[in-house]
């Protein structure tokens, strides 16, 4: 997967994120998670982009390791609509499958950048 289909692929989960975040109901609960998901799966996306334009291998870093937390994050709060119940089950399941999915795609490309970066010679 290259990074042009990543960033397609970063920006169609903070869409799915949205539209389950206008599912949510009209309360405290419903409209705190409304604006924690919407922030954190948007943010997967805007700091991914963000990261495809690092210029060094630090920033990129650094970039990747906040795609990874704002990704861990949209997993918790899809999994607390899923625990109290706040939308259907089955409307959240490959939603959430997907934010598990992006997080450990970064961890993998945080881990081969660091470790290239290791492994680079000194001048």
């Amino acid at each position: 997967m290259n990074k042009n289909d990543l960033k397609e692929r970063t920006k169609l989960f903070a869409r799915k994120c949205i539209k389950v975040s206008l599912l949510l109901p009209n309360t405290y609960l419903g409209n705190h998670v409304k604006g924690q998901l919407i922030r954190s799966s948007t943010s997967v996306a805007c700091n991914y982009r963000a990261a495809c334009l690092a210029q060094s291998r630090a920033c990129f870093i650094s970039k990747i390791s906040i795609v990874i937390e704002e990704a861990d994050e949209s997993e918790y709060w899809l999994e607390m609509i899923i625990d109290e119940k706040l939308v259907e089950k089955e409307k959240v399941t490959s939603i959430l499958k997907e934010a598990h999915e992006l997080a450990s795609i970064f961890i993998v490309s945080r881990k081969t950048a660091s470790q290239n970066k290791e492994s680079k010679p000194s001048s």
